[in-house]
């Protein structure tokens, strides 16, 4: 059924579950009803699609210096970011935004996973002669 789907629709999906579920495992997340949740997922999609490459590259000698732990504060902007967005959707502070953002890593990486199957959308080919570089 979900091969059906487009990936758009499937990353949204998963993002939006666990966006309902760190909001009743952290007590700093809040979203005033089910359209704040659904927008909340669509524009953290968006953001992580557009803003977060652009900040990597930004910030990149940071990163690389702390070994890419970096990417965790930046992964704790993009919700706080959202957050600032739709109007329905809270976040007590920094902290809160970090924590969740390792949390939403996590799951959402576990709940596709399990959702499709652990199946590259698209399988990596290997040469059937000669040498492959």
């Amino acid at each position: 059924m979900l091969d059906e789907l487009p990936p758009f629709l499937i990353h949204w999906l998963i993002t939006s579950v666990s966006l309902w579920v760190a909001s009743h495992l952290f007590r700093g997340i809040r979203f005033a009803d089910t359209s704040s949740l659904v927008i909340a997922a669509l524009l953290l999609g968006l953001a992580n699609a557009i803003v977060k490459p652009l900040l990597i590259v930004l910030t990149l000698p940071l990163t690389v210096l702390t070994l890419g732990f970096f990417l965790l504060v930046i992964n704790a902007l993009m919700i706080q970011l959202v957050s600032r967005l739709v109007s329905g959707f809270s976040v007590s502070g920094f902290w809160t935004a970090f924590f969740a953002a390792i949390f939403l890593s996590v799951f959402s990486f576990v709940l596709s996973a399990f959702l499709l199957g652990g199946s590259p959308a698209h399988p990596v080919q290997m040469p059937r002669s000669g040498v492959w570089l």
